[in-house]
């Protein structure tokens, strides 16, 4: 006899101690799939005027969402037998239901291929799907602006092409001590092709960016693409390391589009070029620094060639008509201005990236 200060599990506990034993955690979806395509086989013989063939697709699609590539396969084609069993004992088999057989085997074979394709990456879909929205997000969060002081506002826009979420242009940037250091890359390629690599580029030099002295990033950065030996294994960036304090600052570029600078006393926007190799094309390549200052006014953009660049136009021309939209989108307002800038040109199939730094 139990003692008073005991407490018996109740009903409910019991009847999970008694799930766990008899299905283990990791299958108790498929079992339940399991038992509802079989109810559903059954509904289906016994009401063939109510319950249609096509009442197997929910259990077919729930699967393709919720089950892992190991498990999938399996419950797909004992789906497929069951469809096989209930057809022949329909009383009234006609070119209809015939031509429903057909797409429900066809829709089938179709998640066979998938899970066979989703067994590389060994989670199920909706799980899939989730990894790579963390992964996005971490690409936004790591080109985020740190915090700094009031006299100075940056902000970073980004585009891909086609409006898809994954893209080969991104930002990274760090606060370190009383300087910003802060990288545009564009990777070869664009859209998702190249948002795969960009994905993995972006964590690395984002480490990389905060971890070493300005005059070492890029050639760090150049060494480990080559290290990767990707098939397109190439990206253009431009660096900037900024003196929040004094307003110094150093450009340093590696095949990409030169930077602008907004002179606050003349108005006027001058290109500074900065010469170096495209990373992860030379070997111990060596990338030199054009230094200048940002005096109260002035303003810098750092962009992809996506910005500037078209089929049909030159990057030179494309430079031209970026700084003539920008002496009219930004005059007097810099706040929201890159988004302005980037949604007003640039080339909608093609990678996007914009960065604008402004000191009040």
């Amino acid at each position: 006899m139990s003692s008073s200060g005991e407490r018996r599990p109740g009903p409910r506990a019991l009847l999970s101690d008694v799930l766990g034993r008899l299905v283990p955690r990791g299958s108790r979806l498929l079992v339940t799939l399991g038992a509802v395509t079989v109810a559903l086989g059954a509904a289906i013989l016994a009401f063939q005027d109510t319950v249609p063939l096509v009442s197997l697709l929910v259990p077919l699609v729930v699967s393709s969402l919720m089950l892992s590539p190991r498990q999938l396969p399996w419950f797909v084609v004992f789906l497929l037998l069951v469809l096989a069993l209930v057809v022949p004992a329909q009383d009234d088999l006609n070119v209809r239901i015939g031509v429903t057989v057909v797409i429900m085997y066809g829709l089938g074979f179709l998640v066979l291929l998938s899970s066979f394709r989703r067994s590389r990456l060994g989670v199920a879909g909706l799980q899939g799907e989730q990894m790579f929205v963390d992964l996005r997000d971490r690409i936004l969060r790591q080109g985020g602006i740190p915090a700094l002081p009031p006299e100075w506002y940056v902000a970073a826009e980004l585009r891909s092409a086609g409006g898809t979420p994954f893209a080969g242009d991104f930002v990274v940037a760090a606060r370190v001590g009383e300087r910003l250091e802060v990288a545009v890359v564009d990777v070869s390629g664009k859209g998702e092709g190249a948002g795969t690599r960009a994905l993995l580029l972006s964590g690395a030099l984002g480490g990389l960016l905060s971890a070493l002295p300005p005059s070492e990033f890029l050639d760090a950065a150049n060494t480990y693409l080559l290290r990767q030996e990707w098939d397109e294994g190439f990206a253009t960036a431009i660096h900037l390391s900024l003196d929040l304090t004094t307003g110094h600052y150093e450009l340093r570029c590696a095949g990409h589009p030169p930077a602008a600078l907004r002179h606050a006393g003349s108005g006027r926007w001058e290109v500074i070029e900065a010469e170096g190799p495209i990373l992860g094309v030379l070997d111990a390549a060596h990338y030199a620094a054009t230094a200048g200052e940002m005096r109260p006014g002035d303003a810098l953009l750092l962009y992809t060639d996506g910005m500037v660049e078209t089929r049909t136009r030159d990057i030179s021309l494309g430079i031209d008509k970026m700084l003539g939209q920008a002496e009219r989108l930004l005059r007097g307002d810099f706040e929201g201005g890159a988004a302005r800038l980037v949604d007003a040109i640039g080339s909608r199939n093609d990678d996007r990236a914009l960065l604008l730094v402004h000191r009040r």
